[in-house]
This record gives structure tokens, sequence and C-alpha cells, in this order.
């Protein structure tokens, strides 16, 4: 992933939520909405996620040390971890609380040009920011469809944008919902509804989110196209005859550590053996740039060990 078209994305973002968060919070002032209060604290969470992303993104950046010395390339899947958390208990929770204290505790919306106007202003502003991490997103998505994207992606922040996004906007109309009802009706057992409905999606977005992070946290390996290009990469057909076996292990979204054990012949000299090396690590990095540890290992191959 671009780390700029990731940074765009992400400023696009906090900088829609935090005007929709203070909208919000003005709107439950006026009007006593549970919903608004909920989607205040939503957009609130929203921007300190986008904050911890921003972090996350800055600290990865630090030069390796002899106690880190493969970097820091993973504290972007910590802080797109710690950003799942923030959404369940300060979005998800808080709107679950919310939602069941109106349910129990119904009063009428107040001054109801204000919650519908702010949440009319809020889909606006969120669809910008929606359509700006979609547009970066395509950039690198390729042929993938958008659940493979959001799997499969190394770089955590861009599907975490989208799904923020995506929550924010089902969010919004959630509670235009249960605004609209509770106006109609008279009820406002019906804000209370929409509120727990947005706790619920906040807390589904959430463990989706802690559930790819922790993937990536436990560490991937490469892509199958990155797989079949070191693969092939590794092979010159002279000195260097097979790939024994091979192992790939992100260290961070822009950062790939690759260990294999490559087959040579056994009159190969040592001198021979390392320029093989050297030259397979050059192919490795032209064809796969992210590839920037590398380790291999000559030996002689033999079927039984080929494992």
């Amino acid at each position: 992933m671009s780390a700029s078209g990731g940074t765009r994305a992400i400023v696009a973002a906090l900088a829609a939520n935090l005007a929709i968060a203070v909208a919000k919070f003005v709107a439950y002032l006026f009007s006593g909405s549970s919903s608004m209060l909920a989607e205040s604290v939503h957009s609130l969470a929203d921007s300190g996620n986008q904050g911890l992303l921003l972090l996350g993104g800055k600290k990865a950046k630090r030069e390796a040390t002899p106690q880190h010395p493969f970097g820091y390339g993973r504290e972007r899947y910590i802080y797109a971890f710690l950003v799942s958390i923030v959404l369940f208990t300060v979005g998800g929770m808080f709107a679950i609380y919310e939602g069941i204290e109106k349910i129990n505790h119904p009063h009428p919306i107040e001054a109801w040009y204000w919650p519908v106007g702010v949440l009319v202003f809020a889909i606006i502003a969120e669809s910008f920011s929606f359509r700006t991490a979609i547009k970066e997103s395509n950039e690198i998505r390729g042929k993938q469809t958008w659940t493979q994207f959001v799997r499969r992606a190394k770089a955590p922040e861009l599907p975490v944008v989208l799904l923020e996004d995506l929550g924010a906007l089902i969010g919004l109309v959630l509670a235009l919902g249960g605004v609209g009802l509770a106006l109609l009706t008279g009820n406002g057992v019906w804000d209370g509804i929409g509120t727990l409905c947005i706790g619920t999606l906040l807390i589904a977005i959430a463990i989706v989110l802690a559930a790819e992070t922790k993937s990536l946290l436990l560490g991937e390996a490469a892509g199958l196209e990155e797989i079949e290009k070191i693969k092939t990469a590794l092979v010159d057909g002279d000195v260097v005859t097979r790939v024994i076996h091979m192992r790939t292990l992100h260290l961070g979204p822009e950062e790939l550590l690759v260990a294999a054990k490559i087959a040579v012949e056994g009159h190969d000299t040592a001198t021979q053996v390392a320029d093989a090396i050297n030259a397979a690590e050059a192919r490795i990095r032209e064809a796969v740039p992210i590839a920037r540890v590398i380790y291999l290992e000559p030996d002689i191959y033999r079927p039984e060990a080929a494992k």
C-alpha cells in the first residue's frame, strides 16, 4: 500500500469525523436524542482511531535497533488492533448502554430539526470520506473483491478506514431511522432502538477488525503472487537448480522476510555458490521490492528432505 495513499484516506476521515462529532453533540444538546449522543461518541471514537493510525504509521518509520533488529513495521498492526478495541468499547458498548437506557426511560425528541439536519450533513461528509477511502483502495485492490481486499491486505489502514466509514454511514441511516420513527410515532423508544442497532453494528465491525489485525500481528506470509515471483527469481537454472523449501513473513506492511533453502550442485565451488546467492537476492528484490530481509541456505537436493 502506498503510505501516502493511506495517509490521505486517514486525514480525510479524521477531518470529517471531527466536524461531524461536534455537530452531532450540539444536536444532542438541543434535541435530547440518544441516537445523536451515541453517534457523537461514535464519531469521537473514530477520530481517536484515525489519530492512532497516524501515530502507528509514524512510529513504524523508526530505524531498526540492536534490540529490534527487524525494525518497527508491526507498530502499524498494533495500533490498528487498538482501533478495534476502542471501537468496541468506546463506540459499541456505550451505544448499547445508551440504547437500553433510552428504551427503559424514553422521552420525546425536542427541536427535531437539529438531529435531522445534522444527520443529513453527516451523511454527506461521511460519503466524501468514504469516497476517498474507496479511491485510494482501488489503486491497489486490483481484481480482488472488497471482501478479499479487507481480508488479504497487509497494510491495515485502508481496510480500517473503509470499515469505519461504512459503519458510520450505516449508523447514520440507523440513527436517522430511529429519530424519524420517534418523531412520527411520538414514542422515544424508537430512538433507543436506533441507538441499540448502532451499538450492535459497531461491535460487529470491531470484531471483524480485531480478527483481521490479530492475524497480521501473529505474522502472515506473502501473497500467492509474491511467493511465485520469489520462487521464479530464486532459480537461475545454472547454480541454483530449485527451491527446496521457502518461508516468508511480513515484518510490516511494506517489509517482507524471505528464508529459503535452495538446491545447488555438489561440484559447485564456494565462490560460485556465494555469487549465485547474491545474484538470487538481487533478482528477488527486483521482482518483489518489499523483500528487504533475505536469508538463503544452499544445500544438495534430496527428495526425502524437501519438506
